[in-house]
């Protein structure tokens, strides 16, 4: 019969063997390395099955990675505990510059039991999917970035100048299709370079018409469309914003939105000497990114534009007050701000962690579907 204690287990995963660690939570416990193990099921399965022999019940532990989120859904439909902790998280020692994968499971074990290690959220499987939609659509806009950059560089360097006003309009496009270079060389390399913009154009298309098809069946549509009642919120951003965070409301307070997409500034304090500094910029960055973006419509006056009001149509009562008093609210701060004499990009930033906490209240004035469980952080 296996004893009646609980048994914490690191593990260091990577692609193809996994690094295990097991202590028990008695006091003085010794952690035991117990080797390394295939990551397939069948080998996870095994794991269980010679762990449950020793004791029970089983708690895991891994970092979040590639691997992390796919095992931790899998060992929780087995029906045991698994934590996914955040690497920037876990504790290290100053002066340790020795890391290997036994080393890092036994610390994984070790700081388990001692609970001084914090569990991130891991998302469902349309969750995640929402989530890679968003991030391949920023990766399309990131690689369109680039190839307009290079092919205006090259034009440029050939001393082909365009006279029109909008970049990338039709009228443009018109001017590229007859740029003729000097040589048949010149002319394969801007042919290329043109080729290269039209290739994450489309791919851009693609993935917001799937993104669009996705979000009208994903289960969290009446979060999306609150937020998109926040001035400098439309819907990008208000799906990247959910697919990134998840569900807000598993938070007890919206300080802790605004440190995990590190939007507070970083401190040192040693006696009675208090210095603030930059952003700690640790926490999750495609959510950051979009929510920065969007503060910057706070620099505008508080008027009613033509677009807000058709979204908040169709909202609620107590969305439209919140939506419109955090309307009010940042853009006489963004002014008194910038009065003071305050750079335009540390306004933003602040604007940004005030309207973390506006989308905290508008996920609690909207009903979704719980989260599996609370956690400390989002």
């Amino acid at each position: 019969m296996p004893e009646s204690t609980t048994l914490d287990v690191g593990m260091d995963i990577h692609k193809e063997s996994m690094a295990v660690a097991y202590v028990a939570q008695e006091h003085g416990a010794e952690v035991i390395y117990l080797g390394t193990i295939g990551t397939r099921h069948a080998d996870i399965d095994q794991l269980t099955r010679q762990l449950q022999a020793k004791a029970t019940p089983l708690v895991f532990v891994d970092e979040a990675g590639p691997c992390g989120s796919w095992l931790s859904r899998y060992l929780t439909k087995k029906g045991y505990g698994c934590w996914v902790v955040a690497p920037s998280l876990i504790p290290k020692k100053a002066g340790d510059r020795v890391k290997t994968d036994r080393r890092d499971a036994v610390q994984l074990a070790r700081l388990m039991r001692s609970g001084d290690l914090t569990p991130v959220d891991v998302p469902e499987v349309e969750d995640e999917a929402i989530r890679d939609l968003s991030r391949a659509r920023e990766d399309a806009v990131r690689d369109l970035k680039a190839a307009k950059f290079r092919l205006n560089a090259f034009v440029l360097r050939h001393d082909s100048r365009y006279t029109g006003r909008a970049s990338w309009a039709p009228a443009h496009l018109r001017w590229l299709s007859d740029v003729v270079c000097a040589t048949p060389a010149q002319q394969l390399v801007f042919q290329e370079d043109v080729r290269a913009v039209n290739a994450p154009t489309e791919r851009l298309q693609r993935l917001e018409q799937a993104r669009q098809e996705q979000v009208t069946s994903w289960r969290r549509p009446p979060v999306v469309a609150a937020l998109e009642g926040l001035r400098g919120v439309p819907c990008t951003v208000a799906v990247t914003l959910v697919a990134e965070l998840g569900d807000l409301t598993r938070v007890e307070h919206p300080r802790h939105v605004m440190t995990y997409l590190s939007l507070i500034p970083s401190a040192y304090a040693s006696g009675e000497r208090r210095q603030q500094g930059s952003i700690t910029t640790a926490g999750n960055t495609p959510a950051r990114r979009a929510l920065v973006a969007g503060a910057w419509a706070s620099r505008d006056p508080a008027n009613v534009s033509r677009h807000l009001p058709l979204r908040l149509a169709q909202l609620p009562k107590p969305i439209q007050d919140l939506s419109w008093q955090a309307h009010v609210r940042l853009c006489q701060r963004f002014r008194r701000l910038m009065a003071r004499g305050t750079h335009a990009n540390q306004v933003v930033v602040t604007m940004a962690r005030e309207l973390a906490g506006f989308l905290w209240a508008m996920a609690k004035a909207v009903t979704v579907t719980p989260s599996r469980q609370k956690i400390d952080r989002v």
